[in-house]
């Protein structure tokens, strides 16, 4: 399943609680679609480049939290509820590009770097460790001549 971030820009007055309910709402929904939440940030109370106009009035300020989630790439066509949710100012839902996840993540260097341990363990082996046995240059047949009768 891919990862999400979905950035959520409530009103300033939202009180804590109610920002914790549309929260867990959206977390409930992710959880039954299979989904996990992996991050939950809120960035507190946010100056805004423009007000964002409402019912309610212009809003130059807005808390802004942020959910990174593991859900179907289906589960972003679900979110269209929180279009109608008074509490939001706005709602954002982006993709991280190259992140490496699931079995993927488990397999990424596919074997390449295997053996670098031992190359770093085997550096550090002085010449006198060296088997003697190892030089394969050196001729010693003389020493299993065949005696003949």
């Amino acid at each position: 399943m891919p990862l999400y971030d979905c950035m959520l820009l409530l009103k300033p007055l939202v009180t804590k609680e109610s920002a914790a309910e549309l929260v867990a709402r959206v977390a409930r929904r992710a959880y039954q679609r299979n989904g996990v939440v992996t991050d939950l940030k809120s960035f507190g109370k946010v100056q805004l480049g423009y007000g964002i106009r409402k019912l309610d009035g212009r809003h130059f300020q807005g808390q802004l939290m942020q959910m990174t989630m593991m859900v179907p790439p289906s589960f972003t066509k679900e979110l269209h509820y929180l279009n109608k949710e008074d509490r939001l100012l706005r709602w954002l839902v982006v993709k991280h590009r190259d992140a490496v996840y699931g079995l993927e993540f488990i397999n990424e260097d596919d074997g390449k770097y295997e053996m670098d341990s031992f190359r770093r363990n085997s550096s550090s082996v002085k010449d006198e460790d060296v088997d003697e046995y190892d030089d394969d240059d050196d001729d010693d047949d003389d020493e299993y001549e065949l005696e003949q009768e």
